[in-house]
């Protein structure tokens, strides 16, 4: 099979454009041409007077292929295999593993350890996803915050309440695996070759729930508000670990457990430290949420092409490095999505973004983010980041005046250093309400000012990114882990045998396609021990 690359589309093509200008790119008949695939779709927007797609696509002949290939360049065309990700053989084990956690990692971690006949227990802190929206809606109408069930803690972590975005810099092969699972699970079959795919909240929900149903059916099993309350070590080596559901502790014996707990298991962070685990601060992101009309972002982006219909709502991902050596950026944009309530402690405050699938909404955001080193944080111990991360969420809690309203103002007022009084174009998204604060009381000064410079500085690249109207709501400190466990090469804790870190939480992960191959890689390294 073929592999041809840079297939220019215009945006309304059909499939015999399609096959008509990639049989010309080859250099062959049309009538050659036995089966056309599409295998990648991004838009091309370089020039704002001619947007149109670019895709790439596998190809069969009925001529021989080799002979085609050889009179074009490999840039242009290159032979390729079928997709293949096999997991190795193990043998049964003596004792079933442990996973805790079920986002991306711990879910993909379960599956493959199931699909190796290893009959792995999957513990959850939270609760299944159906539950879990229910308890998340009601603090959102304002009702009081379920520290056990809400936007981090619940099957499919936190990346349950997001935009669901796929998009990975990840050149593993098991990436293809994770798309493919989530297309069988019943995520849209374009996510196996958009350039940029997402899931959507509201679909994401059903297909964590379907590979639940898949972990369960090849022998495994999944527990729901059951805590990783304590680790067993005997030797250097991981025995048991006790678990925690309700009031009840039980001990479960096990050699291997899959450390997937997330980057907000704050107090399962306090319980590794205390055990000897070895870890440190790693340096993480922090800042808010800034929200512009989405109309402004199609037309920044697409120029007089922003309401075409085979263009979907625009995003956009950017970054500045700043001469106080801090680096500024977007993250985790959600074009037609909302802000947020995410938070997961008592009287501590947190923003996010999501979106459905259709990325329907009238506005879209972005995480805005300075990035912070330990040495940020005022301590030398590995949990200072952590602690650093609950002192900024208790004062963004105080700013918004209690009972989880975010502290809120206009960019322009931001960028002057005025308190806002008034909304303009831009309503916030942000449930359950908003409060006007000056960022400056509750928010470090290196963390304002490069916030500043940095949104000046985009709007340079982005037109109307500094727009006056746009709205900043704080705080987002939950950008990534601000800690690290140590691991060896075998995936390993350096200094506990048969402990596993793994995907986001534990600091080797940045996405939900990067969290879910590490979770397949540590379940490899799992099984074969």
């Amino acid at each position: 099979m073929i592999r041809l690359n840079g297939i220019s589309l215009p945006l309304d093509y059909d499939d015999e454009t399609f096959k008509k200008l990639a049989a010309k790119k080859l250099r062959v008949s049309e009538k050659d041409i036995k089966t056309l695939t599409l295998s990648r779709l991004s838009v091309d927007a370089r020039k704002k007077t001619t947007v149109h797609f670019s895709a790439c696509a596998d190809i069969a002949l009925y001529s021989d292929e080799k002979h085609i290939v050889k009179g074009l360049g490999s840039n242009i065309a290159h032979l390729v295999e079928p997709y293949n990700y096999a997991l190795p053989k193990v043998p049964s084990p003596k004792y079933p593993p442990l996973v805790v956690g079920s986002g991306p990692a711990g879910i993909f971690a379960a599956l493959a350890l199931a699909l190796m006949g290893q009959n792995p227990i999957l513990a959850e802190r939270g609760r299944d996803v159906d539950r879990r929206v229910s308890d998340v809606e009601k603090f959102w109408k304002g009702g009081d915050l379920d520290t056990k069930s809400n936007v981090q803690f619940g099957e499919g972590g936190a990346g349950t309440f997001s935009d669901g975005k796929l998009t990975t810099g990840t050149k593993d092969r098991r990436s293809g695996f994770v798309l493919r699972e989530f297309a069988k699970a019943g995520a849209p079959e374009e996510i196996l070759y958009l350039a940029k795919p997402h899931i959507g909240t509201d679909k994401l929900r059903g297909v964590v729930k379907n590979l639940r149903n898949k972990i369960i059916s090849l022998g495994g099993e999944v527990r729901f508000e059951t805590k990783l309350d304590d680790i067993i070590i005997a030797n250097g080596k991981i025995t048991g670990a006790v678990l925690k559901y309700g009031k009840t502790k039980n001990i479960f014996e096990t050699d291997r457990i899959i450390l997937a707990i997330g980057h907000s298991a704050r107090d399962t962070f306090e319980m590794l430290h205390k055990k000897g685990v070895a870890m440190e601060a790693k340096p993480f992101s922090l800042g808010a949420r800034i929200e512009h009309l989405q109309e402004s972002i199609n037309i920044a982006q697409y120029g007089r092409f922003a309401n075409h219909p085979r263009l979907k709502a625009a995003d956009y991902k950017l970054a500045v490095h700043l001469a106080n050596g801090r680096g500024v950026y977007t993250f985790c944009m959600c074009p037609g999505g909302t802000v947020v309530a995410a938070s997961s402690e008592k009287n501590r405050l947190v923003t996010n973004g999501m979106s459905l699938f259709a990325r329907g909404g009238k506005n879209s955001n972005s995480a805005l983010l300075v990035s912070v080193t330990p040495q940020d944080f005022g301590s030398d111990d590995a949990l200072a980041g952590m602690e650093f991360q609950r002192k900024l969420e208790e004062a963004a809690f105080a700013a918004g005046g209690g009972s989880y309203r975010a502290p809120l103002c206009r960019v322009g007022d931001f960028l002057h250093g005025y308190k806002t009084f008034s909304y303009g174009s831009v309503k916030p998204t942000y449930k359950p309400s908003c409060t006007f604060a000056d960022f400056d009381e509750f928010l470090p000064g290196y963390i304002t000012d490069s916030m500043r410079e940095g949104i000046l500085r985009m709007d340079t690249a982005l037109n109307g990114f500094a727009h006056a109207d746009a709205l900043l709501t704080a705080v987002e400190t939950r950008s990534s882990s601000p800690i690290r466990i140590l691991r060896n090469e075998k995936l390993c804790s350096v200094n506990i045998d048969g402990l596993y870190p793994c995907g986001e939480g534990a600091g080797y992960a940045g996405g939900i396609v990067s969290a879910a191959v590490d979770g397949l890689r540590c379940a490899e390294a799992a099984a074969k021990t």
